[in-house]
C-alpha cells in the first residue's frame, strides 16, 4: 500500500454507446443500446439515457427492448472504438511507462513510476489534466479514479462515474470503504453476496469486525482470506504493463440451433481457423485444445485434449477439436460452439510437423466423404448486400451518414457526421449504386494527441518507444474487441464479455 493516491484508474463513461452518440448528432442526450441485434443478442453498452429505463449490459437484447422500446438499437463498430481506445491509451502512454490495460476502455497507471505524481496535490493535477486531454482529443469523457492501491482506485472511479474523479487519500481506506456495500469488492458476486447477507453480513465493516477466521469458515481459505485483507483496504498488487495471455478462444453463437452434424463440423472447422489465426497474431502456441458446446437445454460440455508440444498448426488445432467434437452428443441442437488454445508457448515443437503433415496428407479423402448433397451451392447472383444498422456509409451525392434501418429491399440512411446538426433521413434501395459502405468520421479534428501531457506531445512517442505496450492489441495485451470477433455478431462472437459502465 502507498503513502499517496500515486495509482490511476481511468474508465471510460458508457464507452461504446458514448462514441455513437458523439458521431451521430441525432441521439445525442437520447437513449442509445450498443450490442447484438439477433434473438439471443446481448446488450454490450447502454447509455445513461437508457440506463435510466433499467436497460444495462449482459442484459438480453430482447429484454432491453422491452424496458426503452424507442431507444437506438446499433450494432458495434469495433474498429471504431479501437481507433479512440488507441488514442487514450497513447495519453495514458505519456503519464508512466506502466499502463495495464484491462479492457478498451479501461486501465491502470503507476504515476509514481512515470514521475508525473508524488502526492495528493500532484496526484490531482495529473488526473484533472488526463481527464481535460481526453475530452480534447477524443470528445468523449472519462472518469477517474486515485488511491494508494489498485482495488481502491478502480473502487474510486466507479464513485466518480460519469464524468468526475474521485481521490481517495491513503489513511483513509477502512472509513470509507466501511460503510459501503460488501458487492463493491472485487470477486464479491451475487450468489457470495446472498451467502454473506445470510451469515449477516452486508457492508464491508461487517466483514472487517467478522475476523479473517469466520470469513475462511463461509468462504474458505483462499477466498477468506482475501476477502478480509479487501476489507481492510489492503491491496499489493502492482501495476503490470503487459499480461500474458493465458488461453486463445473464439465462439460463436448460433440464431438458430444447428442440428445438421455437417454444419456443425463445418463451424468448428471455421472457428479452429480464426482461433489459430489470433493464435499466430499473438506470437504464440499452445498444446491444449478445448471445445466448448451449449446444446439446446443450455446445458454446456467442455472437452479438451493435450498435444505432445505446443502448436500453431491449423491442421493439427483443425484435426483435434473434430476429434472431441466426436465425443459430444448433438442431437437435440446446438445453440453455441467454440474452439480455444491453451497451455500458450512462445515457440512450437517441431515434432508436431510430422503430426501436421499426417492431417494434411488425409485432408483430401476426408473432403470426399461428404455427402454430396451437404455441399450449399453459391448463389448464381451477386449476393445482396447487408446494410448494418449504426455502421457506417458514404453516398456518391449526399456524402458521410450511417444505417438507421432497412429490410424489403430498402435501407434508410441519415446523414450527419461528428460536430454537425442532426441530419436528414432518406431511403434507397438496397442495391442503389451510388451508396457504399463508408468509413467512421473522426469525433475530434486536428486533436493533438498528447498535446497537455509533461513534455508536449510525448504520448505517442512514448508508447511508439515501447514497442506498443499498453495499446490495445499490443504486445501481448488481448485485444477486446477482436475478441469479440467483429462488428455483425456481438451476440455470435466470441466470448461475448458483456461491456460494463
Amino acid at each position: 500500500m502507498r503513502a499517496a493516491p500515486t495509482i490511476l484508474h481511468l474508465d471510460m463513461d458508457a464507452f461504446f454507446a458514448a462514441a455513437e452518440q458523439a458521431a451521430k448528432p441525432s441521439l445525442r442526450g437520447k437513449p442509445v443500446v450498443v450490442g447484438g441485434l439477433g434473438p439471443r443478442g446481448v446488450v454490450a453498452t447502454a447509455s445513461y439515457e437508457a440506463r435510466r429505463f433499467g436497460v444495462h449490459s449482459a442484459m438480453p437484447m430482447g429484454q432491453a427492448r422491452r424496458l426503452a422500446p424507442n431507444a437506438a438499437y446499433l450494432v458495434p463498430r469495433f474498429a471504431f472504438y479501437r481507433s479512440i481506445s488507441e488514442q487514450v491509451m497513447r495519453l495514458l502512454g505519456g503519464l508512466s511507462p506502466l499502463v495495464e490495460p484491462l479492457s478498451l476502455d479501461e486501465a491502470f497507471v503507476d504515476l509514481e513510476a512515470g514521475g508525473v505524481a508524488g502526492d495528493t496535490a500532484s496526484a490531482r493535477a495529473v488526473g484533472e489534466r488526463l481527464r481535460a486531454d481526453i475530452l480534447a482529443t477524443t470528445g468523449l469523457t472519462g472518469s477517474v479514479g486515485l488511491a494508494g492501491s489498485k482495488m481502491l482506485a478502480k473502487i474510486a472511479s466507479e464513485e466518480a462515474k460519469p464524468d468526475g474523479l474521485v481521490l481517495m487519500e491513503p489513511g483513509t481506506e477502512r472509513a470509507h470503504l466501511g460503510p459501503k456495500s460488501v458487492r463493491i469488492l472485487p470477486g464479491v458476486g451475487p450468489a457470495t453476496g446472498e451467502h454473506l447477507r445470510r451469515a449477516g453480513m452486508t457492508t464491508v465493516s461487517d466483514l472487517a469486525e467478522a475476523g479473517e477466521d469466520e470469513l475462511v469458515r463461509l468462504l474458505g481459505r483462499a477466498h477468506g482470506t482475501s476477502l478480509y485483507r479487501m476489507a481492510q483496504g489492503y491491496d499489493d498488487r502492482p501495476v503490470v504493463a503487459e499480461r500474458d495471455a493465458k488461453s486463445v478462444s473464439v465462439e460463436d453463437t448460433f440464431a438458430v440451433d444447428l442440428h445438421d452434424r455437417v454444419r456443425i463440423r463445418s463451424e468448428v472447422e471455421r472457428l479452429a481457423e480464426r482461433c489459430v489465426g489470433r493464435l499466430r497474431a499473438s506470437g504464440h502456441s499452445g498444446r491444449t485444445i478445448v471445445l466448448k458446446v451449449r446444446r439446446f437445454d443450455f446445458s454446456t460440455l467442455t472437452r479438451s485434449e493435450t498435444l505432445r508440444g505446443p502448436t500453431d498448426a491449423l491442421g493439427v488445432v483443425r484435426e483435434a477439436a473434430g476429434r472431441l467434437l466426436d465425443s459430444v452428443d448433438t442431437t437435440g441442437g446446438v445453440r453455441l460452439l467454440g474452439v480455444g488454445v491453451s497451455g500458450l508457448a512462445d515457440y512450437t515443437q517441431e515434432d508436431l510437423f510430422a503430426q501436421e503433415a499426417e492431417v494434411r496428407a488425409g485432408e483430401d479423402v476426408e473432403a470426399e466423404s461428404v455427402p454430396a448433397e451437404a455441399v450449399v451451392a453459391e448463389p448464381a447472383g451477386p449476393a445482396e448486400r447487408s446494410w448494418v444498422p449504426g455502421h457506417d456509409v458514404r453516398h456518391a451525392v449526399y456524402g458521410a451518414g450511417w444505417v438507421q434501418g432497412s429490410g424489403l429491399g430498402r435501407v434508410t440512411v441519415r446523414f450527419e457526421e461528428p460536430g454537425s446538426a442532426p441530419g436528414r433521413v432518406r431511403t434507397f434501395a438496397v442495391d442503389d449504386p451510388e451508396l457504399e459502405a463508408g468509413e467512421a468520421v473522426p469525433l475530434v479534428r486536428g486533436a493533438v494527441p498528447g498535446a497537455g501531457l509533461p513534455g508536449g506531445g510525448a504520448a505517442s512517442s512514448a508508447a511508439a518507444g515501447r514497442g506498443g505496450a499498453g495499446l490495445p492489441g499490443g504486445g501481448a495485451v488481448p485485444s477486446p474487441a477482436a475478441d469479440r470477433g467483429g462488428a455483425p455478431g456481438l451476440a455470435a462472437g466470441p466470448g461475448s464479455h458483456p461491456h460494463h459502465p
